[in-house]
């Protein structure tokens, strides 16, 4: 299976959820506010572990300027406007999310594996895309998602669905100072950064064991990088939590926002939690922390930007998953 392959790809919204598949296509209902849609890429609900999961770094997953010239220009306006609304705005490198390939062998005894394609691109790039108010002018109608968005910057962002010792699952309030949907609520997340493993570019990974030794390190910051943003933001030491399990790919439809989801499982009670939330690194990203129940969050997930709400998704198939089995 490749990441153009429709049989698992998921829509849903407040109202009513529509599943695609090679044999049938149901009505996609959609909802007023586009920011709550999602679309799960890819879902895992037995979960993945670091071994099953590769990635393929490489320019060819890199972002294709658009052809309309007048389009490529507003992405310097469009970012020149937001730094002087925002000093302390900076631009940094970020992954580019490029696609996958899963392999399920016949064989029972051997595991299915997940390689990640992943690009670069920049924080300029995505505010002049994504964000841009003609981000859709950059999308490209087509089925297959890495075709339609090949002119978007699509970094690949990350979140943590992380459940405490007493069955609490942590979520966040974020603050009114955030880019992106401020006052709603989120799970624990970031990015994996490039910088973390020593990549500004392209640049000197083109050899073949090169490319071995990155493609290693980038699958490993995968995994690090979501237990470096669970620590930063929610306040509990590394020791404390399991290592992440890799359930999915959710998709914000507005802005074509992507984002890598885990489950990680947390042996402190959520009570010790909020003591450690009050001096966690970052979080002055956040004004809240929450532990809650399933049906707490099922009711939270309604005020989820949508990236977010397809997490809640993949941790509710991992969850029917278990019980299943």
């Amino acid at each position: 299976i490749n990441s153009s392959s429709p049989t698992i790809s998921l829509y849903f919204d407040q109202s009513s959820v529509c599943v695609f598949d090679r044999r049938e296509q149901m009505e996609e209902k959609l909802s007023c506010d586009g920011g709550h849609e999602f679309k799960l890429l890819f879902s895992c609900p037995s979960g993945l572990s670091p071994s099953q999961v590769s990635v393929v770094f490489d320019e060819a997953y890199d972002r294709n300027p658009h052809p309309d010239h007048t389009l490529e220009k507003s992405m310097s306006e469009i970012w020149d406007a937001r730094v002087q609304q925002s000093s302390s705005l900076y631009n940094g490198t970020k992954f580019r999310y490029g696609g996958y390939n899963f392999n399920v062998e016949n064989d029972p005894k051997q595991q299915p594996h997940f390689s990640l394609h992943l690009g670069l691109t920049d924080y300029r790039t995505f505010v002049g895309t994504n964000l841009s108010p003609m981000w859709e002018r950059f999308l490209v109608p087509s089925e297959d998602d890495c075709i339609q968005c090949q002119h978007t910057s699509s970094p690949l962002g990350n979140g943590a669905v992380v459940e405490t010792s007493d069955r609490r699952i942590l979520v966040l309030q974020r603050s009114n100072k955030v880019g992106e949907f401020p006052g709603y609520f989120v799970f624990p997340g970031g990015h994996p950064e490039p910088q973390e493993v020593g990549i500004i570019s392209h640049e000197g990974f083109q050899e073949l064991n090169q490319c071995h030794i990155i493609n290693s390190k980038v699958s490993q910051e995968m995994f690090d990088s979501i237990v470096r943003e669970v620590v930063e933001e929610i306040g509990a030491p590394a020791d404390s939590l399991s290592c992440p399990i890799f359930i999915g790919i959710s998709r914000r439809v507005l802005n074509v926002r992507p984002t890598a989801f885990f489950f990680i499982k947390c042996n402190l009670r959520s009570e010790e939690i909020q003591q450690l939330y009050s001096s966690a690194q970052d979080s002055f990203e956040s004004t809240q922390l929450y532990a809650v129940s399933m049906s707490d969050l099922e009711n939270m997930a309604s005020k989820m930007p949508g990236c977010h709400r397809g997490g809640y998704a993949l941790y509710k198939l991992m969850v029917q998953d278990t019980s299943d089995n």
